[in-house]
């Protein structure tokens, strides 16, 4: 990712895939905010009607879904509804992948499954939603930002969260214990429950490896479980899982070579690591985090700010934790409530 962002303007495509196992897979794109894509799945032929994800929870992303298997019935003769969904599996706990999930559920009544580091998110999500608001508010402080900008910078983060309602989990996804052809990566890092499915030759990516930007990371002081740390591990397991012949990722396009991707991602991440170790290194002072992403990011608006800020703080946590950076007042950490961390290099 050269840089965070939260739009794709040019609405992806509808598509049909098969795998060696003969599971037909189709990919239905819903906007799951305004000009922002994510793809839900939907598997048939193992045995079980499954949809894997959801969209979010805004009223386009429910019309997408629909209008998806309206098209699929038409254009591929398949005679499924949603109300013949039997199985919803959530690769992750964001909202653009499990807001839709009460929509659904209300109209099929499908058994939901998801991995248990992101189950509170499903079946507890108002408590999910109060302890991480509270996280991310102080990682703010931490980072530097000032209190009336991080009211703001809050009130966008929030914003898409309300109205979504708490559903049973059902089932767990567990690596070992594979379901109807589907064997499940754990991959924590883009998010603590990530999963990854793979369905013979084909595996679903979901937000652990897409085919142009470099996914989203957090801090773990936000998260635990999420991270640089346990992203980068994450990626060491997908690479060695063998005979992957396609990647479908939760957005934009399918990825032929699953395996070089990943060595493209790691190196962006290096990339970024060397960046902010010089923009450190540079400055005549001690750097924050609102610092280090305002140098590395100067154009960001709106959402994208949080996101950056984000996406820097992952970095800098990796940076400090293997040695690379020091906190430099110390005094002031010590005799004051959470304040804003400065860095320099060691």
């Amino acid at each position: 990712m050269a840089r965070p962002t939260r739009s794709a303007k040019v609405p992806p495509t509808r598509e049909r895939y098969e795998s060696n196992t003969g599971v037909k897979i189709y990919r239905m794109p819903v906007e799951a905010f305004p000009n922002f894509y994510v793809y839900t799945y939907l598997l048939l032929d193992g045995s079980t009607p499954t949809l894997v994800d959801t969209g979010s929870n805004i009223e386009k992303s429910h019309e997408d879904l629909l209008a998806n298997f309206e098209a699929i019935r038409q254009d591929y003769g398949e005679s499924i509804q949603i109300e013949d969904i039997q199985r919803i599996i959530i690769t992750h706990g964001h909202i653009d992948h499990h807001g839709g999930l009460t929509f659904v559920h209300d109209r099929s009544d499908a058994a939901i499954g998801i991995h248990a580091l992101d189950r509170r998110i499903i079946n507890n999500y108002e408590e999910r939603v109060i302890v991480a608001t509270k996280n991310l508010r102080v990682y703010l402080q931490r980072a530097g930002i000032k209190p009336e900008y991080a009211d703001s910078l809050m009130e966008m983060y929030g914003f898409f969260k309300r109205q979504i309602q708490s559903e049973a989990v059902d089932f767990l996804l567990e690596e070992d214990k594979p379901l109807d052809g589907m064997n499940f990566y754990h991959v924590p890092g883009h998010c603590p429950g990530q999963v990854c499915i793979q369905i013979g030759d084909i595996m679903l990516t979901a937000d652990h490896i897409l085919s142009r930007i470099t996914p989203h990371q957090a801090p773990e002081t936000i998260t635990n479980y999420t991270g640089l740390g346990h992203y980068l591990e994450s990626l060491k397991k997908i690479e060695k899982v063998e005979g992957v012949r396609l990647a479908l990722g939760g957005h934009e396009a399918a990825i032929d070579d699953v395996y070089g991707r990943i060595v493209d991602i790691r190196e962006d991440h290096d990339d970024k690591l060397n960046r902010m170790l010089d923009i450190v290194r540079d400055s005549d002072t001690p750097m924050t985090i609102s610092d280090v992403s305002k140098t590395m990011y100067p154009d960001m608006k709106s959402y994208n700010i949080l996101l950056a800020l984000e996406e820097v703080g992952a970095h800098i946590e990796y940076l400090y934790e293997h040695g690379e950076l020091a906190v430099t007042n110390l005094d002031e950490v010590e005799a004051t409530d959470n304040p804003a961390l400065q860095y320099c290099v060691v």
